[in-house]
């Protein structure tokens, strides 16, 4: 291998071996730069044949027996890895977790406003973290809070699964809300 040490060379170079990092083993499964069976070689004869193809030899199976290397070019391999990394990134659908807060004498008219928040969260593909906030001797009257939270769920029954039923926490009354999966 060439060059010096990268800050992204260091991710690849604790999974893959390759050249004279390839130690330990006697023979090679080899597969040559246009993906043919070589059939089982010595490590070295592997190295030779590698140096003589100007390319380099890559485990690509380590864990079998005998490990699977293959003929080609490392810097090209890794960037393939790389963009297939970052593509697989790109799909990744990220979930956040917004929070409505209330508290155990909200009137009508604010209920309705945050379960609007709440849908709209939703249908966004978010998660809901609905808060009930208890002041000083309003934690007499927990019950309040969780007749709202059991009302939030009936209502957003059909669009919603509770992923955290309701329970205190300090002063608090939490429960989480997540999207119904569509399978």
């Amino acid at each position: 291998m060439r060059g010096g040490r990268k800050g992204s060379d260091r991710n690849f170079k604790k999974q893959i071996r390759v050249n004279r990092m390839i130690r330990g083993v006697k023979e090679v499964m080899l597969i040559g730069p246009e993906s043919e069976p070589f059939g089982v070689k010595t490590l070295q004869e592997a190295l030779d044949i590698a140096a003589e193809a100007e390319l380099d030899l890559v485990e690509v199976a380590p864990t079998l027996s005998p490990p699977v290397c293959k003929i080609l070019d490392y810097g090209k391999y890794k960037y393939k890895l790389s963009k297939k990394a970052h593509d697989a990134k790109k799909k990744q659908k990220i979930v956040h977790v917004k929070e409505v807060k209330l508290r155990p004498k909200t009137e009508e008219h604010d209920f309705q406003f945050k379960l609007n928040h709440i849908k709209r969260f939703i249908d966004a593909g978010d998660k809901a973290k609905v808060t009930i906030i208890f002041r000083g001797r309003e934690m007499v009257h927990k019950h309040i809070g969780k007749a709202i939270l059991d009302r939030i769920q009936e209502e957003l029954l059909e669009m919603v699964q509770v992923e955290q039923p309701p329970r205190q926490e300090g002063r608090n009354m939490v429960m989480i809300l997540a999207p119904k999966s569509t399978k």
